[in-house]
């Protein structure tokens, strides 16, 4: 689904169903072993059960990401957010990789803090993350990558439940020992998922808005100078550059007629974000232009309908907070390569640019 209208009455049709059974081609065995997407089908949460099972699976996560938790994350993210340009100042003009950097450690290591996974394991976790949404990916290293994935989280389920703290992870574990939370399949899917979500959008987020915001200097100026609010930047990147390109899948239980085109019961529907985004049906002749002046107008990037991405608050404050800072403290910031040649990260999910080197010119104190 590619028209923002098409894309977003699929989003909120129930006859449109996430659990993998409803797939036909899967269960007629048209899938091979180590299909690259296949993690995303299989993966036991909410992305992948539908009514009162997914309110079930969602339940105990939506209650960490209340708007006053979120709010309350604040000042931790404006600290995260100064300490990593504090960083960047030491390490001198550049060229720096502003993605690995910075765009990064910050929406990590908040995911991280809030799920209560361990230092030692962030980094792997990361890695074993972009094999995950890798389209590069060879279906042997796929298998092999999913099964180390799951040995990961179960050790950090097992760390957890033996020193349990003040974060989501112990709290989903007591949760199931109390009788009324998730099983162990579902909570180690549940943990891969907020843990690939809560980090790798807000990656290719503030990425994304990094190099718009290059390639466009009056908008920058338009920002940094207060005329336009930092969030108006962050939901104009959202619409004109999704962090997520393409996510899947959603299933027909019966035939739907959409748009005029007929889904028959039992195909696999991919939503596909990036292209939504710059729909000229929706967001008029100019859709493929980058314009932070825009009319407000309500994109699908965070999703639509019951599954409508939990962390968005969170991503948001945590782009609004970096972005603001970042130009401040580096007014003269500009791009080591030309930004419209970056290589893409080779993901159909993914989207973001693979590196971001920039010059950071003279920080500001």
């Amino acid at each position: 689904m590619t028209h923002h209208d098409a894309l977003q009455e699929v989003l909120g049709d129930p006859r449109f169903a996430k659990n993998p059974l409803h797939w036909r081609a899967l269960a007629e065995g048209e899938v091979p072993p180590g299909w690259p997407l296949m993690t995303f089908i299989v993966n036991k949460g909410m992305t992948t059960a539908d009514g009162a099972e997914h309110r079930r699976l969602r339940g105990p996560v939506t209650r960490a990401f209340t708007p006053r938790r979120v709010e309350a994350l604040r000042p931790h993210i404006e600290e995260r957010v100064d300490a990593l340009l504090d960083r960047l100042a030491e390490t001198g003009p550049g060229p720096v990789d502003l993605r690995e950097h910075f765009a990064y450690p910050l929406p990590m290591n908040m995911i991280s803090d809030l799920l209560g996974i361990p230092a030692a394991h962030r980094d792997e976790l990361h890695h074993r993350c972009d094999i995950l949404v890798s389209s590069a990916t060879e279906p042997a290293d796929a298998i092999a990558n999913f099964q180390a994935l799951q040995v990961l989280m179960d050790g950090i389920v097992e760390e957890k439940r033996n020193d349990p703290a003040d974060d989501l992870t112990s709290a989903l574990i007591a949760g199931g020992e109390n009788g009324d939370g998730l099983t162990p399949g579902e909570l180690t899917g549940t943990l891969l998922l907020m843990f690939l979500a809560g980090h790798a959008t807000t990656l290719n987020l503030i990425s994304n808005a990094v190099r718009a915001l290059l390639t466009h200097p009056r908008q920058l100026e338009l920002a940094r100078s207060g005329e336009v609010p930092w969030s108006a930047v962050v939901e104009e990147t959202l619409r004109w550059d999704s962090p997520v390109g393409q996510f899947p899948m959603r299933y027909a239980t019966e035939d739907v007629d959409v748009g005029g085109t007929c889904i028959p019961r039992g195909d696999a529907v991919l939503a596909s974000y990036a292209a939504a985004g710059r729909d000229p049906r929706r967001f008029g002749p100019d859709a493929g232009s980058f314009d932070i002046t825009r009319e407000p107008q309500r994109h699908l990037s965070f999703g639509h309908g019951a599954h409508f991405c939990i962390g968005a608050p969170l991503a948001r404050m945590e782009a609004e907070t970096a972005l603001a800072r970042l130009f401040r403290r580096f007014p003269r910031l500009a791009p080591a390569v030309d930004p419209e040649k970056l290589e893409p990260v080779p993901s159909v999910v993914s989207n973001g640019p693979d590196t971001l080197p920039v010059i950071l010119g003279r920080p500001e104190a």
